[in-house]
């Protein structure tokens, strides 16, 4: 690929802090105060699509990705969602081609690997990892990639990040679904690490990923967030969070403070045309069945609050 053609002549534009004062954990505390003191009400269900629920890969992990599409299968989820990684399963598309059909479970999105820790794979070059993951989509017939904002340090590819994605949704005929981050705390003072910013709302992206988790540790509103974008809103990181804490929770919907349920409701309500994906952490909970019965909850939750159960009723 050449990264020529991503580039874009910009208009200088003031730089943006590399911290600020941390107000994450106030903000969330107001956004919260204000859904409560209205009495957090819930939309009448009255859905106009079946929305899919699909469940991530990183939602079993440590298990292999073999364990997604198995008890995505088992529990009865509508498709998966597979986060490229250190696995060589994640990256083998015959692999995941024979899961999918084995058992039953279509891949409905892929996360390309642009988290931190994840740097290394397919080598150092941030666009080369979005690209390979986009020839994987377009193999496996999957409609969405999920990215992450660039890191400020990462150069070029951080200041042709929108005009590039741009170019390359073009050229794959494939969704880029920008999700929305968080900063990190440095004490009584926040990092900005991503650039344009952590949250993509507000930039000329086609596509985006809202994560409620993300969105409860940087102190965003969730439904402002998906109001704002309309149209725009490609994908849904179903999960849960406090806002009380530096960590990205990704507790499943109904445990924290998060509007889950009316973000499910609103989308059921408006036929959105996306997928909901549940990207939960099972880690750490015992008993031999607890990854299992918390993925079931999940689905559960979320079915519920689409409204999947009226059709059911009306059947």
């Amino acid at each position: 690929m050449s990264h020529e053609r991503h580039r874009a002549s910009r208009d200088a534009s003031p730089r943006k802090p590399y911290t600020r004062k941390n107000h994450a954990m106030r903000s969330g505390r107001d956004h919260l105060s204000r859904r409560l003191s209205a009495g957090d009400p819930l939309s009448e269900q009255l859905p106009a699509r079946r929305i899919p629920v699909g469940v991530s890969s990183s939602s079993v992990f440590p298990l292999p990705v073999e364990d997604c599409f198995r008890l995505a299968d088992h529990i009865g989820y509508d498709g998966v969602e597979i986060m490229v990684s250190v696995d060589k399963t994640s990256r083998d598309v015959k692999t995941l081609a024979a899961f999918s059909t084995e058992y039953r479970q279509p891949i409905l999105s892929l996360h390309a690997p642009t988290l931190f820790l994840l740097q290394h794979v397919w080598g150092w070059d941030p666009w080369n990892k979005v690209e390979k993951t986009l020839q994987m989509a377009v193999d496996l017939a999957c409609p969405t990639v999920v990215v992450h904002p660039p890191f400020r340090w990462q150069g070029s590819y951080a200041k042709e990040f929108v005009q590039g994605v741009a170019a390359l949704e073009a050229e794959y005929g494939v969704q880029i679904a920008v999700e929305n981050m968080y900063p990190w705390r440095l004490g009584v003072r926040e990092a900005m690490i991503y650039l344009p910013d952590h949250d993509p709302t507000d930039e000329g992206y086609a596509n985006v990923t809202v994560d409620l988790s993300h969105a409860a540790t940087a102190g965003d509103d969730a439904l402002a967030m998906i109001d704002r974008l309309g149209d725009r809103l490609a994908h849904v990181h179903m999960c849960d969070g406090s806002g009380s804490t530096t960590k990205d929770e990704h507790l499943p919907p109904g445990e924290g403070n998060q509007p889950c349920a009316e973000v499910l409701r609103r989308l059921s309500n408006r036929g959105w045309s996306g997928s909901i994906v549940l990207e939960v952490s099972t880690r750490g909970r015992r008993g031999p069945t607890a990854r299992e019965d918390i993925l079931r909850q999940c689905l559960m939750f979320t079915r519920s609050h689409l409204g999947h159960q009226l059709e059911a009723d009306e059947g």
